[in-house]
């Protein structure tokens, strides 16, 4: 049958079902977008017990709609919100994890990175180290803070870091969220490839727990630089991938518009990854997003990074080392040569 006659006959011409469906994306958001500024509306009138029941009812509706928007989104729309500028950074989960922190600065050799945060302080009252990507909120943060992206001098403050952890038995915490190292000149000429690579090494030997958390976007060598653990886990809209889905588009086909396709043919989702066997944790999310529930997502991270040190402190150090180490030796084998 011909391209005409499947047309006649009521088929879908090709990409219509693709535009229609993220058409449809697009009408839920505004419906729960429109609901949200009903709600607010009607907080304005509360007391007045008709007022209280609609607002009751809108809120329930919006929950419906949200629960229903969330579960189904594709990889694309999950990377952005991966992205969004509201989700909780490592400061963020800093503030609500952990206590009596204090930032160590420096790498001792050229400068303080301001877009890796490093520093020891307690967890559930045990002393820990914790180190992690930073983005920016607005602008002037996001240059400070290099938009995330870390030179070499950030990981060799992280590796000096983790060292002192090492030295001293403290386990050490690791929250990932970066589009991937900083690919300027001056990162290059100070050794950005050698400094990535002497943290994988070096964070394979040391012999403290390492549990790793990626929370918003793990990009390439930037994120796997301090994601060498024990135990890897990704919050439910986070992504994890070898490279951005626009520089895949731009690489295969030549054209970055194509980043929704290349990010559904990479398995960049929590649930792609948990089932490749690249994290072993995925973590729960508010409803929305951890970007509308900062406090809400803490809690549920808290309840793993609990759990997991509980059990990998009870872990002998030489297994730990030995299981470490087969752990990312058994990634991307996929293929029995039979010899």
């Amino acid at each position: 049958m011909s391209p005409k006659e499947k047309t006649k006959t009521g088929a879908s011409p090709p990409g219509r079902s693709k535009e229609s469906d993220r058409q449809k994306e697009i009408e839920r958001q505004k419906e729960i977008e429109r609901l949200e500024k009903d709600v607010e509306e009607l907080r304005r009138l509360a007391g007045n017990a008709d007022a209280d029941v609609e607002l009751g009812r809108i809120r329930e509706q919006v929950g419906e709609l949200r629960r229903e928007f969330y579960t189904h989104l594709g990889p694309w729309q999950r990377a952005q919100i991966a992205r969004h500028q509201q989700r909780p950074y490592t400061l963020d989960f800093i503030g609500l994890l952990f206590t009596d922190f204090i930032e160590l600065h420096g790498d001792r050799g050229y400068a303080d990175d301001k877009a890796i945060i490093t520093g020891l302080g307690k967890f559930h009252g045990r002393p820990v180290v914790i180190i992690g990507h930073q983005k920016g909120r607005d602008m002037k943060q996001r240059l400070v803070r290099n938009f995330g992206q870390p030179k070499p001098e950030g990981y060799r403050k992280a590796l000096r870091v983790m060292q002192l952890a090492a030295k001293f038995g403290r386990p050490i915490l690791t929250l990932i969220d970066t589009p991937g190292a900083y690919p300027g000149i001056d990162a290059e000429e100070r050794g950005q490839g050698e400094a990535i690579a002497r943290n994988l090494r070096e964070m394979t030997r040391l012999r403290v727990p390492v549990i790793v958390t990626v929370t918003g976007e793990g990009g390439s060598g930037g994120a796997l630089a301090i994601a060498v653990g024990d135990r890897v886990n990704i919050l439910e809209n986070s992504f994890y991938s070898v490279i951005s889905p626009e520089g895949c588009a731009s690489i295969i086909w030549r054209d970055s518009t194509k980043a929704e396709t290349a990010a559904a043919a990479m398995k960049i989702t929590a649930k792609d990854l948990k089932e490749l066997g690249i994290v072993d944790e995925i973590v729960a999310e508010p409803e929305g997003g951890a970007h509308t529930d900062h406090e809400g997502a803490a809690r549920f991270l808290d309840e793993v990074l609990d759990r997991q040190l509980a059990a990998l402190t009870n872990q002998p150090i030489r297994e730990l080392l030995e299981a470490r180490y087969e752990k990312f030796r058994k990634m991307g084998q996929f293929f029995d040569l039979g010899n």
